[in-house]
């Protein structure tokens, strides 16, 4: 080794070492402002995740704790709109019953209820604090119970109100996140209700011509149906994996072919990597759905249907190759009254099923940057595409 290299070797060791020293030895300063505002921050948001499943036994439980440190009372109770005690957190647990008869007159006027020496005796100098617990458009949810020391001040007042209200803006989001989860049932309801009986009628009608010519290919065409009709009608949540759609639009396209035979070409390209990412159930039947009649408007066409993997997110896209339609009916909000054969809107059976539902399930799942995109022309056929993110916390098959 050079005298050279000796010598940076020993610069090196030697930074290195001062380092280590400086990292040990150095203080890191905060003030006892800052150090109150991250302990109240952190609290808050530990008090703030049982809440967001909604005000029960559980969430209050879980929360009473945090609440009381955010409070600053001996104790504190949380009951719901009936006046029934859910949790208690601290001492002074034998003043639970005159909380739960405060809690009821504070939910009953909507207003705060002070009680001065509950229960008398050893709590002749405490006062206990029963704050209505409201939520905007919906009520009062129960209420808090906070129990203190002498006669509160209006900061401790101000301190028990402002903490009623951080919890019910977590109240609230859970309520909200309860009337999504609502909404997302019914929008796959309306869908479902939306699958094409013509589809259903004519499928029967191909199975019934086979019966007799190829009774094996009827077998296997009456299994295809019942597996997608039990999985389009399936009791599950609203989400699923794209291995498990794509193989319901197998089978939904192995009734149409048969029906149509060399009339509809079908291509695929899936990417194997994105076959595990979660989309919203039965988001994709309406695509190919629809590209199938345009495709096939014209006597014959050809379906597409593209999987790909674009880094953070999977794209996936339905074309056809048939009538297409004018893009001021989309950009007019016609989505869905398209008359087939027509590309105009009007009455009859629609030729774009459940895409307005698809595109709005889209957005509220994953963002406004996930809804449908749809690329056509008259005489030029319609190329419907979606991006979905393969991993979004909160959402699952």
């Amino acid at each position: 080794m050079t005298t050279a290299v000796v010598a940076v070797v020993a610069a090196a060791v030697l930074i290195v070492g001062a380092l280590l020293v400086w990292s040990r030895t150095r203080r890191v300063v905060t003030t006892p402002a800052e150090r109150a505002v991250y302990s109240a921050l952190h609290t808050a948001s530990l008090a703030a995740r049982p809440l967001r499943q909604g005000l029960n036994d559980r969430s209050a439980q879980e929360s009473a704790p945090h609440l009381r440190v955010l409070t600053g009372g001996e104790a504190l109770g949380v009951a719901d709109s009936e006046g029934t005690l859910l949790a208690w957190d601290g001492p002074h647990s034998d003043l639970a019953e005159p909380f739960a008869d405060a809690a009821r007159r504070a939910v009953a006027t909507e207003r705060p209820v002070l009680v001065s020496g509950p229960g008398r005796g050893e709590h002749a100098g405490r006062t206990l604090i029963a704050q209505p617990l409201l939520i905007e458009n919906a009520g009062v949810a129960g209420a808090l119970g906070v129990v203190t020391t002498g006669k509160p001040e209006p900061g401790r007042l101000g301190a028990v109100a402002e903490v009623a209200r951080y919890a019910c803006g977590q109240l609230e989001l859970a309520e909200l996140d309860a009337s999504r989860a609502r909404l997302d049932r019914a929008e796959v309801r309306a869908l479902r209700a939306q699958i094409s009986p013509h589809f259903i009628y004519n499928a029967l009608n191909t199975v019934a011509s086979f019966v007799r010519t190829d009774p094996n290919r009827a077998r296997e065409l009456i299994l295809e149906f019942a597996d997608f009709t039990r999985y389009s009608f399936r009791a599950a949540g609203e989400f699923t994996v794209l291995a498990d759609e794509l193989r319901n639009i197998e089978r939904y396209l192995a009734l149409e072919r048969a029906r149509f035979g060399d009339a509809l070409e079908v291509r695929l390209q899936i990417a194997p990597e994105v076959l595990g990412v979660v989309v919203p159930f039965l988001a994709l039947q309406p695509l190919v759905e629809n590209a199938v009649r345009h495709g096939l408007a014209g006597g014959g066409g050809t379906v597409s249907i593209v999987a790909a993997d674009a880094g953070t997110d999977c794209v996936i896209s339905v074309e056809d190759d048939g009538i297409g339609m004018d893009p001021d009916l989309l950009r007019s909000g016609a989505l869905d009254a398209i008359e087939p054969g027509t590309g105009s809107a009007g009455s009859g059976e629609s030729a774009h099923i459940g895409l307005a539902n698809v595109d709005d399930r889209l957005r509220a799942a994953f963002g406004n940057d996930y809804g449908l995109i749809v690329e056509t022309a008259p005489g030029a056929g319609t190329k419907v595409s979606l991006r979905v993110p393969k991993f979004r916390a909160g959402i699952q098959a």
